[in-house]
């Protein structure tokens, strides 16, 4: 009986390993001097058998839990590249506003009721040899008209922003009888032609009709 616990001791000590193969002389002594303590104390063998399981209990919960950690940190890894996206999203957005703020600032403001700056329109009614009605033209936006010499005086009446109010209003006197009347343009106070300034009307009909 002894003899088969003695077996059964180095069996369950040596399985599945050629540690024992690889011992020295003197090691391979001490490690069946041990055996045969085991066989003589089957107490301590069952001790050490229920210690080892429980060893290779917490082994394979620590590598469940390594492999738990290395998914966790796979997916944080995912979550990191995926923030860092963004943030390059968004400093692209924000160079692109502060390239349009910073032109912004460069760019003039022009105050809505200063004709003087900017593209108005204005409708021109007739122009006359023999009346002068430049005294009326000053304080009064909204009837104007140019003197030049040896030339007719060039009466208009409004002023637009916008090209389409002015062509409405264009038609408008036009029922009323004034045949003659035309959309002239002006940019920051001079007369220009109407193909100068024709792009961005092009442009605003477009949106508007978006």
């Amino acid at each position: 009986m002894k003899k088969l616990t003695l077996l059964f001791c180095l069996a369950l000590l040596f399985a599945g390993t050629q540690t024992f193969a690889q011992l020295s002389k003197q090691e391979k002594k001490e490690w069946k001097k041990k055996a045969k303590e085991y066989a003589k104390q089957p107490a301590n063998l069952k001790q050490f058998t229920e210690e080892k399981q429980n060893a290779d209990n917490q082994v394979a919960a620590l590598n469940r839990r390594i492999s738990e950690m290395q998914s966790a940190m796979s997916n944080k890894d995912a979550r990191i590249a995926e923030l860092e996206d963004q943030l390059s999203q968004m400093r692209g957005q924000l160079t692109a506003a502060r390239a349009e703020l910073a032109q912004l600032k460069e760019s003039p403001v022009i105050n809505p009721m200063d004709f003087s700056k900017g593209v108005v329109f204005k409708v021109q009614v007739g122009a006359f040899k023999n009346k002068d009605l430049s005294k009326y033209f000053d304080n009064n936006p909204n009837f104007g008209g140019e003197v030049r010499e040896n030339e007719p005086q060039r009466v208009t009446i409004g002023i637009f922003r916008d090209y389409w109010e002015a062509d409405q209003f264009k038609k408008y006197m036009r029922e009323m009888g004034v045949k003659d009347a035309w959309i002239v343009p002006y940019k920051d106070g001079q007369r220009t032609e109407i193909k100068d300034v024709l792009e961005n009307v092009t442009a605003e009909k477009k949106q508007g009709t978006e």
